[in-house]
């Protein structure tokens, strides 16, 4: 056999192997979807969704729909979402599984607890979103409505404006395992990620007032934890190589 052959059938195979792990993926969200879509279902999804925006608004008054079938669509994608974050440490895993077999012992030592960090910080942002931001900012927001206005939001519009804030702060949350791999893979140290350190702040309230609505208590909601993060990244960082520093140490001991 050439060697031409043998690349060829080793990239076919790395080809059946991806959509193996793609199809588990996509298995484990559509099932989570359907047990969602039985139980408790769409509506009651979107009606936990939408708490923080009804909660904002004056008494009695309801979101509107002004499609023909978004009353429908606008559920279904909301339990597709939660069905997403639900079966994500899944989608990770069976990411991890495909790369695996390419990396070190030590990397794959590494990738497990990334992927349940990472999974978890998403979850995490998210979760600091729904609970403490829409709270606070859909108050802020409705303060200054005049009494002459009475706020009906679409429920499509909210819909992509909670995605987009959900994706924000789900990656804001992340900070800290950019920062843990940027200094394990050795693109940069920590002494140099602290000398930037006023750059990170600067660009954080760049992104906010980017990503957010044009208001200060939510660009700041989002700066700021962004920030901390950065901070807790650097302290696992130094912590890591710290470790990796003993280890090796003890290693040139025992020689």
């Amino acid at each position: 056999m050439t060697q031409e052959s043998q690349t060829g059938e080793s990239f076919i195979s790395h080809l059946v192997e991806l959509r193996s792990r793609l199809m588990r993926a996509v298995i484990s969200v559509i099932g989570v979807f359907i047990v969602l879509f039985l139980y408790p279902g769409p509506s009651v999804i979107y009606d936990a969704l939408a708490q923080p925006m009804l909660a904002s608004l004056p008494q009695g008054t309801r979101m509107i729909a002004t499609g023909v079938i978004t009353p429908f669509m606008v559920p279904v994608k909301v339990t597709l979402l939660a069905s997403f974050v639900i079966a994500l440490p899944v989608v990770l895993y069976q990411a991890w599984a495909f790369v695996a077999p390419g990396l070190y012992k030590h990397e794959k030592r590494l990738a497990l607890p990334l992927i349940f960090s990472s999974t978890l910080l998403f979850i995490m942002g998210m979760a600091f979103c729904y609970f403490v931001v829409f709270k606070t900012v859909f108050h802020f927001i409705a303060s200054f409505a005049p009494e002459s206005i009475t706020p009906a939001p679409d429920i499509e519009a909210y819909l992509n404006f909670v995605m987009t804030m959900f994706l924000a702060f789900g990656i804001t949350f992340e900070v800290p395992i950019a920062v843990i791999l940027l200094v394990k893979t050795g693109v940069t140290t920590v002494a140099k990620l602290r000398e930037i350190r006023g750059y990170v702040i600067v660009a954080a309230f760049v992104i906010a007032a980017v990503v957010t609505p044009p208001d200060v208590i939510s660009q700041f909601l989002l700066a700021a934890p962004l920030c901390l993060l950065y901070e807790v990244g650097l302290i696992f960082a130094a912590f890591i190589k710290k470790r990796e520093a003993e280890a090796e140490a003890q290693e040139l001991e025992e020689i």
